[in-house]
């Protein structure tokens, strides 16, 4: 299932999304700039690697991405989710938010996989920490998703509770099967940043929306 736009009104522009999207598009041009040698060289120096603790690197792995679909698919979600959770709780604590949450989300990834030299990069922490934070304001809301069924493509509307538990879920039942891998290697996606992002994003939503207002349903 893939979240295309929820139906819900902003009341600002979303500057810090924009902003934070262009940085990881930034990055990513300077990842695909370098030589093969350099590039492996540039991920070893700013990705999370569990063994070996380099604290710059908890904020610097969340601006890395793997491949143009990794990195697409990160931002729309961003785009999706984080321009609302910004129009919440305004540009600055915002992007306060979405750091620690990827922070939250290193900081869970480096302990599951302690010891393991496999680098771990991606928003995808951060960002579960937004979807995490929508969870909590806007459960009600209804996202407009597109949905494969078989060889079939359509489009639904779902409330965000059920879209964003069914997420929350996969990512959790994804990470518990991947400590049964043969090595850190075999598991391939970070399942525990999404879930530490997540929790973090449920647990300090409240610290940062503050009391703003949180429902202007879009009709159509």
């Amino acid at each position: 299932m893939i979240p295309l736009r929820a139906l819900l009104l902003r009341n600002s522009t979303p500057v810090m999304t924009l902003v934070l999207i262009a940085a990881n598009v930034f990055c990513f041009l300077i990842e695909l700039g370098l030589g093969p040698y350099a590039r492996d060289a540039f991920i070893q120096h700013y990705a999370l690697i569990p063994d070996r603790l380099y604290l710059p690197s908890f904020v610097t792995s969340m601006f890395l991405h793997g491949g143009w679909l990794h990195l697409i698919g990160n931002m729309w979600f961003l785009w999706v989710f984080g321009s609302h959770i910004e129009d919440a709780m305004g540009s600055g604590r915002f992007l306060v938010f979405y750091l620690i949450s990827g922070i939250a989300s290193a900081m869970m990834q480096f302990a599951i996989s302690l010891g393991s030299p496999v680098p771990t990069i991606g928003a995808s922490g951060a960002i579960a920490g937004v979807m995490g934070a929508f969870l909590i304001l806007y459960p009600r809301v209804r996202v407009v998703t597109l949905i494969f069924i078989v060889i079939f493509i359509t489009t639904t509307e779902l409330p965000a509770a059920l879209l964003l538990l069914y997420w929350f879920a996969l990512q959790l039942l994804s990470g518990l099967g991947s400590l049964a891998a043969v090595s850190h290697a075999a598991q391939g996606i970070a399942w525990f940043a999404h879930v530490g992002g997540f929790l973090a994003g449920l647990l300090l939503v409240r610290v940062f929306a503050l009391n703003r207002p949180r429902y202007r349903y879009r009709t159509y």
